[in-house]
């Protein structure tokens, strides 16, 4: 039935084979909402989706923007043409990877979305010149550990769920604690090359927001963003304060399934 599915979206396209299937496609179920089975399902599909966004995005470093004229390229190809330059060569400089560091609430609803996030950035990690993890939900605690002693990557996720330190008072979501823990033990390790990427629905039970952690962030670092599960309806609602957070970022991005985390690690590499 998979591979039925496969040929029918390559022939006909995501979108109308979505609107034809009383099923979801796997890359368009929603984290938040996702039953037992479709979770199975999208563990199926993560993987070929990383395959083939590995692939992509190898093609297009090969094949970035030209850089500066390659005289002695350009010379030895116009011998060709009687010595005339008809053909100008050029450098293709290749894009520095960027440096990653992934903060994510893995409470309650939002703990799948965190963790096929981590699964999917894990998947592609050679896109990156290195990666960080660090989760939370009232404490943080770096994970980078649990996926560097394993080639598993559900199994790291696995110890992620057991064995982190992400609670300090109560085990319900303070945004504000955890960011300002993440700062005094690691914003130092933030510098120009690193891209911040911050997951969760900014849902904050009412504490202090400690926004000013991440217009720090913002300062030492490359780029900072924030994926929210939630729909956009949703956001600044009730104890939601992801428009305080996001003024902060160079974007909030509504990311509700594997479609959506596809394109924006795509556009983030």
């Amino acid at each position: 039935e998979s591979e039925i599915r496969r040929r029918l979206v390559a022939d006909r396209g995501a979108e109308a084979m979505a609107k034809t299937l009383r099923k979801p496609l796997p890359e368009d179920v929603e984290f938040m909402h996702a039953s037992r089975d479709e979770m199975q399902s999208l563990k199926k599909a993560l993987y070929p989706l990383t395959r083939k966004l590995a692939a992509r995005l190898a093609r297009k470093r090969r094949h970035g923007r030209k850089g500066p004229l390659d005289f002695r390229n350009t010379v030895r190809h116009s011998l060709s043409y009687g010595g005339v330059p008809a053909d100008p060569k050029f450098r293709y400089p290749r894009p520095a990877k960027p440096e990653l560091m992934v903060v994510a609430d893995i409470s309650g609803s939002v703990a799948a979305f965190a963790r096929f996030t981590l699964m999917f950035v894990y998947a592609i990690q050679n896109q990156f010149s290195k990666v960080r993890s660090f989760v939370f939900i009232d404490g943080i605690d770096e994970v980078t550990k649990y996926f560097k002693s394993t080639e598993d990557i559900g199994e790291a996720i696995n110890r992620v769920n057991t064995e982190a330190d992400v609670v300090w008072v109560d085990g319900h979501s303070d945004y504000g604690h955890a960011f300002e823990v993440f700062w005094e033990r690691y914003g130092k390790d933030i510098t120009s090359k690193t891209t911040v990427l911050l997951l969760g629905d900014a849902r904050n039970n009412y504490h202090a927001a400690q926004s000013w952690v991440v217009k720090e962030m913002a300062k030492r670092a490359r780029h900072v963003y924030w994926l929210n599960p939630e729909p956009k309806s949703y956001w600044n609602t009730g104890d939601s304060i992801v428009g305080e957070y996001g003024a902060h970022t160079d974007g909030v991005f509504e990311c509700r399934n594997l479609r959506q985390l596809e394109g924006f690690v795509e556009n983030l590499t």
